[in-house]
């Protein structure tokens, strides 16, 4: 959960809701074409210019509205390390660590700019500015942090059930 490169951001507004991270109108067409649409009413150039490790800090009430799953996915499909806000939609929270994708609790987000380039230590609980200021975060229980390496909870049962037939504890 360390991740030692620094991530760049990419910052958002507050209230960034399901429908603008995974818009209904492409959700029958698959995650590769929602993927080209997440965030284009807030930030056309997201879906085109994120890169694998980038994450994406927010203000409050990050994933308010439906409690689509994909929301969370196209992140983790568009390689997004983590999300940073001060606060989320309770279900968009539990649909995030079941795909696998990080989401930190900040609640001094809004000090990090946009492609500022900071280091992530989610274990310790920590965001690392590249002058060296640190930001705390809200400490995540071990399984959860658990459940984003092992890429989501269906890997991780999948991996559990594997280990049970072959006697592994």
């Amino acid at each position: 959960m360390n991740m030692p490169r620094p991530n760049r951001v990419w910052r958002l507004p507050a209230d960034v809701d399901t429908d603008q991270l995974a818009p209904g109108s492409t959700m029958k067409l698959g995650l590769d074409v929602t993927a080209r649409h997440c965030l284009q009413a807030v930030r056309p150039d997201f879906a085109a210019g994120v890169q694998a490790g980038d994450v994406i800090v927010a203000g409050a009430n990050f994933g308010i509205g439906s409690s689509r799953e994909q929301a969370a996915s196209v992140l983790v499909h568009l390689g997004v390390a983590a999300v940073i806000a001060p606060s989320y939609s309770g279900l968009y929270f539990r649909n995030a660590f079941n795909v696998g994708l990080l989401l930190l609790t900040c609640e001094h987000a809004h000090h990090i700019n946009d492609g500022e380039a900071i280091t992530l230590n989610a274990r310790a609980g920590l965001i690392t500015r590249a002058d060296g200021r640190t930001l705390a975060c809200t400490p995540i229980p071990g399984f959860l942090l658990d459940m984003v390496e092992a890429g989501g909870l269906l890997p991780q049962l999948k991996h559990r059930l594997e280990n049970q037939r072959h006697g592994q504890a």
